[in-house]
């Protein structure tokens, strides 16, 4: 039992990481699992790598509690009414992935869920960020609030890429962020509130399925996770938000497509 617990906090420093840097945290959690192996079920595993998700999400409650709150005591009339423009803004965007997601969960995992599909996703997404960011371009949305119901929708679109492993969450929001004119920073912290609904939703769909019926062990195993993850996530939000305030996204680029290339040599896949 104290080697599956180890294994769910390494997991959870992995998926604490990797859920807001633009790399793939679905990517990333299935390939350290190839070393790793946690011994339960199948099923059970498949549900772990979604519902420690959750203590991720808690770190983005935490840190942006106040700019989230629509009842905040600090703010007058003009900034709550912003702020409910902003969860509008954030379910439009949750329709299209939620909706395929639902539709479309099961097949997903079940054609998709392998090493070639993450490799080249990787592989792909990191080109498509180094030719943007050489694009040299010029954010017309500075803020959230400047941020239109419309681009919010499609930003929601891309958000549908990432349903396909090694896309990554944040990767394909906030290069569609980007792409449609956005500030990086305004870009990233869309990404993160669109990941409240997105991944409470999941991790709720993945716990229905599995079931409620857990063993002390597992409940442990999640437990840490779940910390693990919320406390890792804390540090690489704040990092993550301070990098991108001096610096482009072309690093991450470079990491996919290494990272990418790395996948098909292991496998076997340019064997």
């Amino acid at each position: 039992m104290f080697i599956e617990l180890v294994k769910s906090f390494i997991l959870g420093i992995v998926q604490g990481i990797t859920e807001w840097l633009p790399v793939s945290s679905t990517g990333h959690m299935l390939l350290v699992d190839e070393f790793l192996k946690l011994n339960f079920p199948k099923d059970f595993t498949d549900m772990f790598f979604v519902v420690i998700q959750f203590g991720s999400i808690l770190a983005v409650c935490v840190l942006y509690f106040d700019k989230l709150n629509p009842f905040s005591r600090h703010k007058d009339k003009t900034q709550k009414r912003h702020t409910w423009m902003l969860w509008e803004k954030v379910v439009i965007a949750c329709i299209p992935a939620g909706v395929v997601g639902i539709l479309l969960d099961d097949l997903i995992h079940d054609l998709l869920y392998g090493p070639l599909v993450i490799a080249v996703a990787l592989i792909a997404y990191g080109i498509l960020f180094i030719i943007l960011e050489n694009s040299n371009p010029h954010p017309t949305t500075t803020s959230l609030e400047k941020l239109s119901f419309r681009k919010a929708f499609l930003i929601g679109v891309f958000q549908m890429l990432s349903l396909i492993p090694g896309t990554s969450r944040s990767g394909s929001t906030i290069l569609g962020a980007v792409f449609l004119g956005c500030e990086r920073s305004v870009a990233a912290e869309f990404s993160f509130f669109l990941a409240i609904p997105v991944m409470l939703g999941a991790s709720g769909l993945k716990m229905l399925k599995y079931g409620l019926a857990y063993t002390s062990a597992e409940i442990g195993v999640m437990l840490v996770g779940t910390i693990t993850a919320f406390v890792v996530s804390l540090v690489v939000i704040r990092f993550f938000m301070n990098y991108i305030r001096k610096h482009d996204f072309k690093v991450f680029g470079w990491y996919r497509i290494v990272l990418g290339i790395l996948v098909l040599l292991y496998f076997g896949v340019l064997a």
